[in-house]
C-alpha cells in the first residue's frame, strides 16, 4: 500500500502542476481579451478529481483491496499513458489550455497534435486516469462512482467548451 500512497501522490503533485500551467494561461489569456465560461461547474470538477484522489487511498485502505497484479500494473501503464496523452495535450494548446473554459477570441481552432485525432482528447486522459488509477489497487467502487460522475459532468463541460469556441469563432455555430 505504500507504493500506492505514492503513486497517488504523485498524481496529486502532477495535479498541482497542472494548476500551475491553468493559473500561468489564465493570466495570459485574459490579459488577450480571453473569456470564462462554465465557472458554476468549475468547483464540482475541482471536487470530483480530489475525491478521486482521496477515494483511492480511503478505498484501497479501508476495504483492505489486494493488489492484484495482472488488473494492477496494466493499470499503472493506463495511468502513465494518460498522464502522457495530457501532457500531449498541454503543450500542443500552449498558453490556450486550462483547467478552465477560457476563450480568447479571434485564435483560430487548434488541429494539430492529440487533435487531429481526437476533438477532446485532454478528457480521455482524464477518464482512463480516473478508471485506471483506483484500479491500481483494487478500488473498482471509486472507480465507477468516479466515472459515472465525471462522464456527467464531462456531458456539461463539453457542451459548455464547444459554445465558448463557436462564440468566439473557433467552431461553426
Amino acid at each position: 500500500m505504500i507504493w500506492y500512497t505514492a503513486l497517488v501522490l504523485a498524481v496529486a503533485g502532477e495535479r498541482l502542476a497542472e494548476l500551475a500551467v491553468a493559473l500561468r494561461n489564465t493570466r495570459w489569456a485574459l490579459a488577450r481579451g480571453g473569456t470564462e465560461s462554465g465557472r458554476g461547474h468549475y468547483p464540482a470538477m475541482v471536487a470530483l478529481h480530489t475525491a478521486l484522489l482521496a477515494g483511492c487511498l480511503a478505498e484501497a485502505g479501508l476495504a483492505d483491496r489486494p493488489f492484484v497484479p495482472l488488473l494492477g500494473w496494466t493499470m499503472v501503464a493506463v495511468v502513465v499513458a494518460a498522464q502522457a496523452l495530457r501532457w500531449w495535450c498541454i503543450r500542443t494548446l500552449g498558453h490556450r489550455w486550462n483547467t478552465r473554459v477560457i476563450v480568447v477570441p479571434g485564435l483560430p481552432l487548434v488541429t494539430g497534435g492529440p487533435y487531429r485525432l481526437l476533438r477532446h482528447p485532454n478528457y480521455v486522459a482524464v477518464a482512463a486516469e480516473g478508471l485506471a488509477l483506483p484500479l491500481v489497487h483494487g478500488a473498482w467502487v471509486t472507480a465507477v462512482v468516479f466515472t459515472v460522475l465525471n462522464a456527467a459532468l464531462m456531458a456539461v463541460r463539453v457542451r459548455c467548451e464547444e459554445a465558448a469556441l463557436a462564440s468566439a469563432g473557433g467552431v461553426p455555430a
